[in-house]
């Protein structure tokens, strides 16, 4: 199991989540802002068979994930420090659909999984802000995301965001403090430090997903965690 996560997420994390795998620690200089410069929300967009990557995410970064052998796609847009060109991969996919502000939308995601039906966002920080979870069920810091999902019959629990930590910003996004791996959820965070906390876990209970709280510590957005499957050699 490989896992992507920003470099600068706090140490007692990194040293949690090696216990699940061989981590990666992600960062970029000189790209995007620098509050999100090492968040692999921004930069990579995984799927079941190939991870799609931003044309200009720092060589060793693409040429370690060829090195393991997982294979890869080179997206269109290049990461810049606007909202046009810091979305263009952070993007939502489940079995059945896509979720992203289309405007923004990298081309070469469109063209791979253009059998899926597309909803349309305002939110262009999608995947920052939007956890997918199975059978089409989500977690949510977003109001207008919730509220779009609900029109297509999904579940979304919205989450506040006030209480997520993002350095250099008001508040971070539940996303960005979330991964999954099976049914398991990994979280930059303990419940007991947001006052919807309870609500969290009681909703993941019901979903069959067991929570792993990565640090004893406030929800911090880091740009989310991906895990991604090692092929086999």
């Amino acid at each position: 199991m490989l896992i992507i996560h920003d470099k600068r997420l706090p140490k007692k994390v990194i040293i949690k989540l090696g216990e699940y795998g061989e981590c990666l620690p992600f960062y970029s200089e000189n790209i995007t802002y620098q509050e999100i410069s090492g968040h692999p929300d921004i930069f990579f967009f995984p799927s079941e068979n190939h991870v799609i990557v931003a044309s200009n995410t720092p060589s060793y970064f693409i040429n370690f994930l060829k090195n393991k052998g997982i294979s890869i796609k080179i997206g269109h847009n290049s990461i810049g420090s606007q909202k046009e060109n810091s979305t263009c991969y952070n993007v939502v996919m489940t079995e059945n659909f896509i979720i992203h502000n289309r405007k923004f939308t990298d081309t070469v995601i469109l063209e791979n999984f253009s059998d899926k039906t597309f909803i349309h966002v305002n939110q262009a920080y999608t995947r920052c802000s939007l956890l997918p979870l199975k059978n089409d069920t989500f977690i949510t810091s977003d109001k207008g995301i919730e509220k779009e999902l609900s029109k297509h019959g999904l579940t979304c629990l919205y989450i506040s965001p006030k209480e997520i930590l993002l350095p250099g910003y008001p508040h971070g996004f539940i996303g960005g403090c979330m991964g999954v791996y099976e049914n398991n959820i990994f979280l930059i965070g303990y419940p007991k430090y947001h006052s919807e906390g309870e609500k969290l876990e009681s909703f993941l209970r019901e979903n069959n997903y067991k929570l792993i709280s990565l640090y004893d510590g406030k929800f911090f957005d880091g740009g989310g965690v991906f895990f991604i499957l090692l092929p086999k050699i």
